[in-house]
């Protein structure tokens, strides 16, 4: 179990569990980053009284400086912050769950210094996971994921050969318009699309479910950390969210990891692991459990998860474009700015216009990114 972390956007929903976490397994909390919600930074370094914090927004780090001048706390502020805190010798561990592709530098700065990543940050995979894992391999960084389905997948292929995989089954809830068509969808409100039917959520995280990008984002990483193909992951809706992945072996057999619907369990398991510790979460009851059901994924009224998957194959910069594009789309959308359909419009026409090109290097991948984001926001 690790004994010290920096926790990467720790006023985020993944944050805020992730500090609880750490509280209740007596972790001490060396670093943290917030990138404008400095009240609630404020608290949360009061209670934890780390030795650094970083503050992405420059003037926002300026009023948290002067918030905290009566402890003890140094204060960073900019991607040069993240970095620092990224890569603490105090901390042994970095739970990376920033938004975003600013996520991506602090990740290798992190694996440079052989640091243990519990790894919640989907863009850093999806816009350069092949870079990212090599570099991890290179240095001996170990990743463990957070995301409950990656999670999932990497408890069931533990001490398995990599001959035995034959198919990563990801799973899904479908959000929570599931059924619905696409004209349906029209004049959905970002007060709709953030309420997700199981899973307690950030906003963005919460419209991405929705329109199934989530599930196109998990696609793309899952390809990077367990290095298959994209033929060899498929998607499939659980509603129920009870089984959070499973793995199909060469012989047939299935492996499912199961659980109750809370992020809490695949955050500590990133904390403790190889080790378990008892949690502070509610144990699964199957005396509870009713129908546990399947389909197959709605490609034509949710087209975000079929050009994620598209993109996957594409590789290059196509999932950096689309994942940089959805991000300013999304956030377009939950200040009424854009229509909910009009997220994908944005994410697609920014892959094809934009162009594609190998991710070679991390400038590339950078470039990429900046230009998808420019491109939506001035022409959605």
């Amino acid at each position: 179990m690790v004994r010290s972390i920096s926790i990467l956007g720790c006023t985020g929903s993944i944050g805020r569990q992730t500090a609880a976490v750490a509280e209740h397994l007596g972790i001490r909390v060396a670093a943290l980053t917030a990138n404008r919600k400095i009240d609630l930074l404020e608290q949360q370094a009061r209670l934890f009284k780390p030795s650094f914090v970083a503050v992405y927004d420059e003037e926002a780090a300026k009023l948290f400086k002067i918030a905290v001048a009566d402890t003890e706390i140094r204060v960073g502020s900019g991607i040069e912050g993240l970095i620092e805190a990224a890569t603490l010798s105090e901390s042994d561990c970095v739970v990376t769950a920033v938004s975003g592709a600013v996520g991506l530098k602090p990740t290798l700065a992190a694996i440079d210094e052989r640091k243990h990543i519990a790894l919640a940050n989907k863009e850093t995979l999806v816009c350069a996971g092949e870079l990212v894992m090599a570099r991890a391999k290179e240095k001996g960084a170990e990743i463990v994921p957070v995301d409950s389905e990656h999670s999932a997948i990497f408890q069931c292929l533990t001490g398995r050969g990599k001959g035995e995989l034959q198919k990563i089954l990801l799973t899904g809830s479908g959000g929570p318009f599931r059924g619905k068509k696409r004209e349906e969808l029209e004049d959905i409100t970002p007060e709709q699309a953030v309420r997700h039917p199981n899973w307690s959520m950030g906003a963005k995280i919460s419209v991405d479910s929705s329109t199934l990008m989530n599930k196109g984002l998990e696609f793309v990483e899952a390809m990077h950390l367990f290095g298959v193909a994209p033929d060899d992951i498929q998607v499939v809706i659980h509603p129920q969210s009870v089984i959070h992945s499973m793995v199909e072996l060469v012989d047939g057999t299935v492996i499912a990891q199961l659980g109750v619907p809370d992020m809490g369990l695949p955050i500590q398991l990133a904390l403790t692991w190889p080790e378990r510790k008892p949690s502070m979460f509610e144990h699964l009851d199957f005396w509870k459990l009713r129908d546990l059901s399947f389909e197959e994924p709605d490609l034509t009224n949710f087209p975000c998860l079929r050009l994620a998957m598209d993109c996957a194959r594409r590789g290059g910069t196509a999932p950096c474009v689309m994942s940089a594009a959805n991000e300013v789309a999304v956030h377009k959308f939950l200040r009424h700015e854009l229509g909910y359909n009009r997220i994908y419009d944005a994410a697609a026409e920014a892959v094809e216009r934009v162009g594609v090109v190998p991710a070679s290097d991390l400038e590339t991948i950078l470039e990429a990114d900046l230009a998808a984001r420019a491109f939506v926001r001035q022409n959605f």
